[in-house]
């Protein structure tokens, strides 16, 4: 009778060990799965990109939309022009800009003779281009957009950075198109010395 129990006893244990084997297994393959769908969403993330300055062959919207200008209310697709050289800088009356401007107005003659119309766009208000305009007798209109809904069209709204401080400002940039609205040339952070020649010839080649 004694070696009967004894028997029973082992079956017990062996039992028991597959059971304990069994819970291991569950708990192994659930930890598997879980690094799995972390993977996935690590994925995911690495997808995204931010917009960028409009490159030749875009077309842009905005060009029906009337803005206010120091010329009065323009609308980029009914300029007199078959070119519009459109320019975005940052700001009034700073050194960059002014001798954008000034190179601008002393080409505009030649730009005029190859059918093109130049437009400067800022986020400063009126009165402020008004003021800018008027000092330095650009020949040409500045269009206020402190909504910056054309800045946005042309995605020249970008971060930047000064002095170590990162902020959201206007890319010195310019664009020539057509009157639909298409990028036929593109320069983004302009360096002021000699662009309006480089913008010139280019405009020469189209």
């Amino acid at each position: 009778m004694a070696k009967k129990k004894s028997t029973k006893k082992k079956v017990v244990k062996k039992k028991t060990s597959k059971k304990v084997a069994k819970k291991v297994t569950k708990k192994k393959s659930g930890s598997a799965v879980a690094k799995k769908s972390t993977k996935k969403k690590s994925v995911s993330k690495k997808t995204t990109k931010a917009a960028g300055v409009s490159q030749v062959g875009d077309s842009v919207a905005g060009m029906a939309k009337v803005y206010e200008s120091t010329s009065g209310p323009l609308k980029l697709s009914a300029v007199d022009a078959e070119y519009i050289v459109l320019y975005f800088y940052p700001k009034d009356s700073t050194p960059g800009c002014t001798n954008e401007g000034i190179d601008f107005t002393k080409a505009n003659a030649k730009f005029k003779r190859l059918n093109a119309q130049i437009v400067g766009v800022s986020r400063d208000s009126m009165k402020s281009h008004e003021k800018f305009s008027g000092k330095y007798n650009f020949n040409f209109p500045l269009i206020s957009d402190p909504e910056e809904t054309l800045c946005n069209s042309f995605g020249v709204i970008q971060k930047k950075k000064l002095y170590g401080r990162e902020f959201m400002g206007v890319v010195r940039s310019t664009f020539i198109l057509n009157k639909k609205g298409k990028v036929l040339a593109a320069w983004e952070k302009v360096k002021v010395p000699g662009h309006v020649k480089e913008v010139l010839e280019a405009l020469k080649g189209i």
